[in-house]
């Protein structure tokens, strides 16, 4: 018999296995990023210690800005739900256009971008992974209407310093598919060209990246996958 994991209550709601990351309330679960929107790396204060994420929080909504932040949580093969909604009126052209995104293990990005009648090259616009592969079809709702991502994203696997398997990423954007199992070529970065693979842990944080552009999120959660097609699995 599967393992039981009751749902959330109302569609779109975090079920009971999740992990909460934001609720409309706290930023407990996340710190500061150090450097610009390319970097992964925590900051810390003169002590040593984690710098708290202190994006605004105004009505159950959280804003980007301040920098990007990452989990205190590192996480692998995962199921994420996140909710989105682009600064309206529209600002700005092309990437300049309510850019953010979300980077798995810190590397991997899903694009956030406003791509709603609003051109940009293929594979910057929302919905693509990063540099690496467009989204199949564009399914993009007008700024300032929350949008809905669900993601599945396997994490790769290493042995003995050696890629045995590659990223992948399931993506859907308001209920369309618009990544399906693609592999990933290596990490997104702009600066890492060609995109290639180096060892690294197999659970590392999830990060929002601070783009410039005061994109809103919310209700934010995740699921670890490892372990549940394992016998005994809870």
């Amino acid at each position: 018999m599967a393992p039981v994991v009751a749902p959330g209550p109302t569609p779109g709601a975090a079920p009971a296995d999740a992990t909460r990351l934001f609720d409309g309330t706290s930023l407990s679960a996340w710190v500061k990023v150090a450097g610009g929107a390319t970097s992964s790396t925590p900051m810390r204060s003169p002590t040593g210690d984690l710098v708290p994420a202190d994006w605004p929080i105004k009505d159950g909504t959280l804003e980007v800005g301040r920098g990007s932040i990452m989990t205190r949580e590192s996480f692998g093969d995962v199921q994420l739900h996140l909710e989105f909604a682009e600064p309206a009126p529209a600002r700005g052209t092309g990437q300049e256009r309510g850019n953010s995104g979300i980077k798995f293990m810190g590397l991997y990005e899903i694009q956030v971008l406003d791509s709603f009648q609003a051109p940009t090259y293929a594979d910057g616009a929302v919905g693509a992974i990063y540099g690496e592969y467009p989204p199949l079809v564009n399914a993009a709702r007008p700024p300032g209407e929350w949008q809905t991502y669900d993601i599945v994203f396997e994490a790769p696997v290493f042995r003995d310093g050696a890629l045995i398997s590659p990223a992948f990423a399931t993506v859907f954007l308001n209920g369309v598919v618009v990544q399906l199992r693609r592999p990933i070529m290596g990490a997104t970065s702009p600066t890492t060209t060609p995109h290639a693979y180096a060892p690294t842990p197999a659970e590392m944080p999830l990060l929002l990246q601070d783009h410039s552009s005061p994109v809103r999120f919310r209700n934010i959660w995740i699921r670890r996958l490892s372990g549940l097609d394992r016998p005994g699995a809870k």
